[in-house]
């Protein structure tokens, strides 16, 4: 896989950290949801967001898109 540029480095950290965000604040308002439908719906939704995070991470990890140095 070709070198991704400083931008493309730079969009994927923002989607992650919009997934990230978005888990978090879904996690939070769940107590509020009293309806049995409107639950499963939004548990669903928060697994959804989980796995796109998984698979950026996934990515991440394959493509070797981080990489450390030690000198």
């Amino acid at each position: 896989m070709r070198d991704i540029s400083t931008a493309e480095m730079l969009q994927l950290r923002e989607l992650m950290q919009m997934e990230a965000n978005a888990i978090a604040k879904a996690k939070a308002t769940q107590v509020l949801i009293n309806d049995d439908e409107m639950m499963t719906a939004f548990k669903s939704g928060i697994q959804a967001s989980e796995a796109r995070l998984k698979n950026m991470q996934q990515f991440i990890s394959e493509n070797n898109i981080v990489r450390t140095e030690v000198h």
